[in-house]
């Protein structure tokens, strides 16, 4: 038997994390009121009438021209044109500002800041299907955010003082509408299988839920809508074509790469499933790649089950923007009996080093989905702490999602682990739990807090918090 002092540290904590969330999970599915009754129990009293006074103002957006964005009231006639389409522009100005003081350490040092980014996004909507957006970030470039540092981690950049990333560059810049849609007068009657999707220009491309492509990139993209497979309601096929501002593995922007991918999405009566195939081709070096990924996302009972394999292969040299690797990803979650509340068991194994097609600057390893620990705040240099690169390993994340009051109040209880599958990277060996916080204030704030702990086996232990404002207009 091995007696290991690390080695039983390592196992006890496992065991403590299972248990915990197992107790949470058994403790939550008995909930019921002061007189015994189950408390999700659907009234049996009907409601006759709904008055208006008792729901909230609609929120309102920086600036809205044309018809007001779910709002009540008529709608404009608008205008047709000579294809056949009715237009009715309106323009709303919407974004996002984040604010937050956040401070941890890894090993012997230590990173605190006040980080900030804001996301403006001015869209024009003319028709249900056609639409022009563009979207700036201001505070931030290329990973690093308009902030102040009060504990250095080196010289140059990280020194302490202000970080100044004031900018005006575009990160969303493109129009995306539906051929059969602007050109109705082609098919009147719906038969000759014009649904035609495209979108052309800067755009954000999220697939494989982030694993394998998470970047803001130029691009064109074709998809063909209302396909019928055999068993299934509907299948996509899209075919993408991207030429500027790719990003690779190491969240920076490698010139000269083209994307060329091919996506398929079909709904069944018992899952949806996705295959994802991209290729990237170095025009200036030997980092080409494919990239492959594969989805099964059903429920099984109560239970949601969501099932990945992905894969990515240097088909010259192998570096920090493409290697050989397998990552499979397996996230399984339910809402416990009469409540509101939600449990997730997630786990992943990687063989060798997988790395994904494009990762934006700011979006951290594929390894996010796995659990809060693993993820990138996306804000700052706030680091996870049990990491998102996929390398060699396994692990896994135990949550418990407790909705306080629905709307206003939430808290995420969650124990999470990582195992090296290679003598040579175990410093990788962690166990660490989190804590993270929401409250709404009103109708635009949201306040947040963050924290986690983590007891590393092969390196110092390492911790952190942080506290977020995020204003939405």
């Amino acid at each position: 038997m091995n007696t290991n002092p690390r080695y039983v540290s390592w196992v006890a904590g496992l065991g403590f994390a299972l248990g915990l969330n197992v107790s949470l999970a058994l403790a939550a599915g008995g909930s019921v009121d002061a007189d015994g009754k189950r408390t999700s129990r659907i009234s049996d009293e009907s409601v006759y009438h709904i008055d208006p006074k008792d729901f909230p103002q609609r929120p309102k957006p920086i600036l809205e021209l044309g018809n007001d964005f779910l709002g009540p009231g008529n709608i404009g006639r608008g205008w047709e044109l000579p294809t056949g389409a009715v237009w009715q522009p309106s323009l709303v100005v919407f974004g996002t500002y984040r604010s937050a003081l956040q401070s941890f350490d890894v090993g012997d040092e230590v990173f605190s800041e006040w980080a900030n980014r804001a996301d403006l996004f001015a869209n024009l909507q003319l028709s249900g299907s056609e639409r022009f957006l563009l979207g700036i970030r201001p505070l931030d470039k290329d990973g690093e955010f308009t902030s102040y540092r009060f504990r250095p981690d080196g010289a140059g950049t990280n020194e302490k003082g202000w970080n100044n990333q004031i900018n005006a560059e575009i990160v969303s810049a493109f129009f995306e509408g539906d051929f059969s849609e602007i050109f109705p007068n082609l098919d009147p009657n719906d038969t000759r299988q014009l649904d035609y999707g495209f979108a052309v220009g800067r755009q954000q491309l999220l697939y494989q839920e982030g694993l394998l492509v998470n970047d803001s990139l130029d691009a064109i993209g074709v998809t063909r809508n209302t396909l019928l497979p055999k068993g299934g309601s509907d299948l996509q096929i899209t075919f993408l074509f991207g030429w500027g501002d790719i990003h690779r593995h190491n969240n920076r922007e490698i010139a000269n790469n083209k994307l060329f991918g091919l996506n398929f999405a079909a709904d069944y009566r018992a899952s949806t499933l996705n295959a994802d195939f991209f290729y990237v081709d170095d025009r200036n070096g030997t980092s080409d790649g494919f990239f492959w990924g594969l989805s099964d996302v059903r429920r099984v009972g109560h239970y949601n089950l969501s099932t990945r394999l992905l894969g990515s292969h240097a088909l010259e040299e192998e570096s920090d923007i493409v290697r050989d690797g397998v990552l499979l990803l397996a996230e399984l979650s339910w809402v416990p009996a009469w409540t509101d509340n939600h449990v997730y068991v997630n786990g992943f194994l990687a063989i060798d080093e997988f790395t994904s097609a494009a990762r934006g600057p700011a979006t951290g390893g594929p390894l996010g989905r796995t659990g809060i620990q693993y993820r990138a705040v996306g804000l700052g240099r706030y680091g996870a702490s049990l990491g998102n690169q996929a390398a060699q390993s396994f692990g896994g994340a135990f949550g418990y999602q407790w909705f306080i009051d629905p709307v206003v109040n939430q808290v995420i209880f969650e124990l999470g682990f990582r195992k090296s599958t290679n003598d040579a990277v175990e410093e990788q060996d962690a166990i660490a739990g989190a804590i993270s916080y929401r409250h709404v204030l009103g109708q635009h704030t949201v306040f947040q807090f963050d924290m986690f702990s983590s007891i590393n086996f092969n390196r110092a232990n390492s911790s952190g918090g942080r506290v977020e404002l995020r204003v939405e207009f």
